[in-house]
């Protein structure tokens, strides 16, 4: 018997896969909020981009807050580590809270537009470097937590078919919004005007966050789209390809439940690693290619370069995983990006700036695409009830990685050198390659193992 949700008053059925999971059919989205479900990606992509420029474009203002206050180099990399540290400690908690029901989609947004404001404000009128530790590392960086968490996990909810390429896409707003704030922040900012500056970008920012944030809403629990049947192969062939390629979870893993299958800790240890590297090339990029004696303006376009490349790569890696494979384009990421290290480091050794800006391209597109890789993975493997959760315990290893990547770094720099530091972030980063290779679906058989294959059940339920 078909039943009827009380906040649509849409009918709905509820059927069941041969392996119990549960899927909810019959609604549209636009039954369910009054408009398609394509906005609920262009809506979290443009939230993703009023947070990027505090974690892509922080570097670039580090000359002129040196200058204007007086902060060590040391500082302002320790600060960005700071900042990743509380974006990433956010994630589970906000998870957990947004699943529960006591923290909605809207409200967690408008926590982000709040702590972007109160970061760029304490940048700007700070009186001692600890303030701004406090007011941009720790609430800039809760909100842009807030803010990620909430737009990566949307989409797969309401894309549970072909999740990749929407989440790469949406992904992308966090690396290439920060592009036009690179030039400013280089370019323009100076020590005469950096406090307008600054209040200038927080204000719009955080403004773009709220109001994208306004509109966002969650499908129900269990919610499938009424056009593919999940009992059978989809008609159409995109969703068909991807769910050949990314079989959706057994079941729906509670956190509990999804850390107990073993698959959590590696996808942790693989995204600490990557996300690592990729933090070391954001805050070191810019010394060393002044050290290479390029240019500042150069610098800043290897950094846009890097920033467009990072995001448009996440989208590009995302597609290219609902065709070819998560776990498949996981391994290529790391390779890239691993290699992509050796090469930013021979560039800048021999003064070669075609060079330096086609790896530093290279690497921004390896640094990006890991983070849509694992969002849409965490889903493929325990499934899209209780995704902002799991996918908050994988993002934690940005806990470490923030603080290795920036702070870590910097140690790593002074001891040995732009040359040591590179070396060893390409080959963390191939490593992680390696351990991906061990990373499978849980509940499923592997490739060669012959198990029954029950017939797929459907039955409503009242």
């Amino acid at each position: 018997m078909a039943t009827t949700d009380i906040s649509t008053s849409v009918p709905f059925r509820e059927v069941t896969d041969a392996n119990g999971r549960m899927y909810r059919i019959g609604e549209t989205d636009i039954d369910i909020m009054g408009r398609k479900r394509k906005w609920m990606v262009i809506l979290p992509w443009v939230g993703m981009m009023g947070i990027s420029s505090a974690e892509y474009a922080f570097a670039s203002a580090e000359d002129t807050l040196h200058t204007a206050h007086g902060w060590g180099d040391q500082h302002i990399f320790w600060m960005l580590g700071v900042w990743v540290f509380f974006q990433a400690a956010v994630a589970f908690p906000a998870g957990k809270l947004r699943e529960s029901g006591r923290l909605p989609a809207r409200w967690a947004m408008m926590l982000g537009a709040v702590g972007t404001l109160l970061g760029y404000v304490s940048l700007a009128f700070a009186p001692h470097v600890i303030v701004a530790y406090v007011g941009f590392g720790m609430f800039s960086g809760m909100g842009a937590g807030m803010v990620y968490a909430t737009c990566v996990n949307m989409v797969g909810k309401w894309y549970p078919e072909r999740k990749g390429g929407k989440t790469g896409f949406v992904n992308g707003g966090f690396a290439y919004g920060s592009v036009p704030f690179v030039f400013i922040f280089t370019g323009y900012m100076d020590g005469t005007n950096f406090r307008v500056v600054l209040v200038a970008v927080g204000v719009f920012l955080a403004a773009v966050v709220a109001t994208a944030g306004y509109f966002f809403q969650d499908p129900p629990k269990n919610w499938w789209p009424a056009a593919v049947d999940p009992l059978r192969k989809p008609d159409d062939p995109r969703a068909r390809r991807a769910l050949e390629k990314n079989p959706p979870a057994v079941k729906q893993y509670t956190p509990r439940e999804a850390w107990q299958t073993g698959r959590v800790s590696l996808m942790w240890f693989c995204l600490l690693c990557t996300s690592g590297v990729n933090i070391f090339g954001i805050a070191f990029q810019v010394p060393f290619g002044d050290e290479s004696g390029f240019a500042g303006g150069i610098v800043a376009t290897a950094m846009s370069l890097k920033a467009i490349v990072n995001g448009t790569g996440r989208g590009v890696i995302g597609w290219l995983s609902d065709r070819y494979g998560r776990k498949r384009c996981l391994i290529f990421v790391c390779i890239v990006l691993g290699l992509s290290q050796y090469g930013i480091l021979l560039a800048g050794n021999i003064g070669n700036l075609p060079l330096f800006l086609l790896f530093s391209s290279i690497s921004g597109f390896g640094g990006g695409a890991i983070f849509p890789m694992f969002a849409a993975m965490t889903a493929d493997y325990f499934g899209e009830n209780n995704n902002a959760s799991n996918y908050g315990l994988v993002y934690s290893s940005k806990l470490v990685s923030g603080l290795l990547g920036s702070g870590m770094g910097a140690v790593v720099v002074g001891a040995w050198g732009y040359g040591g530091a590179f070396v060893l972030a390409g080959s963390i980063s191939l490593l992680a390659g390696f351990i991906a290779l061990f990373l499978h679906p849980p509940g499923r058989p592997r490739a060669g193992r012959i198990e029954p294959n029950p017939r797929p059940i459907s039955r409503d339920m009242g």
